[in-house]
């Protein structure tokens, strides 16, 4: 059977990593498309934690797989296919900065003031039918991406790998090739930040709170005294 028939009758959803490295070497292509969907979020979501640019980081992450590509004849199973690929990913997007000429040091965690916050975009997010709660989780999730933004990268690419990813502490520690005691401290020191970074702005809202103003203020007035010229006038 050739490499086309037998991709076509291979349910590749079903192989894990080392199986769909054998595939795609062997000329089954198409198993290489089942790879991206199974790490394109992971390899968005770091990259972007590095680029701070959306359409920047969907570059860097095709760049990334066509390397990773290249390269797969070079994978060995010692860490996940997602974590080796990260790896990659992450080569890439330091490359970028660095042909930009910006100067990135990913230990160097207090250096310099934080560049301003842009949306993270978190795909395969879906969101509930009804439009108010779908503007308000909106609202919350803009809210988080703006203060993980604004973290140190150091500190952002630990959060993002272990509490949006959900990555092991063994796993993060490869794919960012650094000790587990580094990304424990740096997860910590993530979520303090956060959480004080949330509790100021949560607080600094407050006051902005129930507003009812501008237009809601004026349909609701304008409803109320359509109803009062409807009643019959009152004797004097």
């Amino acid at each position: 059977m050739n490499t086309i028939a037998a991709g076509a009758a291979r349910d590749y959803a079903a192989l894990d990593d080392a199986a769909l490295v054998a595939c795609v070497l062997g000329g089954e292509r198409d198993a290489f498309r089942q790879i991206m969907q199974r790490c394109n979020q992971r390899m968005f979501r770091v990259v972007r934690g590095v680029i701070r640019n959306e359409a920047e980081a969907e570059d860097v992450v095709q760049e990334a797989y066509v390397h990773g590509y290249e390269k797969l004849g070079s994978f060995r199973g010692e860490a996940s296919l997602a974590t080796w690929l990260t790896r990659i990913a992450l080569n890439e997007a330091y490359g970028r900065l660095r042909r930009r000429r910006a100067s990135v040091d990913i230990d160097d965690i207090n250096r310099g003031a934080p560049v301003a916050a842009q949306l993270i975009a978190f795909p395969g997010h879906v969101l509930g039918e009804d439009p108010a709660e779908e503007a308000a989780r909106a609202q919350l999730r803009r809210l988080l991406e703006q203060a993980v933004d604004e973290l140190p990268e150091a500190f952002r690419l630990v959060y993002v790998l272990r509490d949006v990813e959900g990555c092991s502490v063994e796993e993060t520690a490869s794919a960012l090739e650094i000790r587990q005691e580094t990304v424990k401290t740096r997860l910590h020191r993530a979520r303090r930040q956060l959480r004080e970074v949330l509790a100021s702005r949560v607080s600094a809202a407050r006051v902005d709170a129930f507003q009812f103003m501008g237009a809601r203020c004026a349909r609701m007035t304008d409803v109320v005294m359509a109803r009062i010229a409807a009643l019959p006038r009152t004797q004097a």
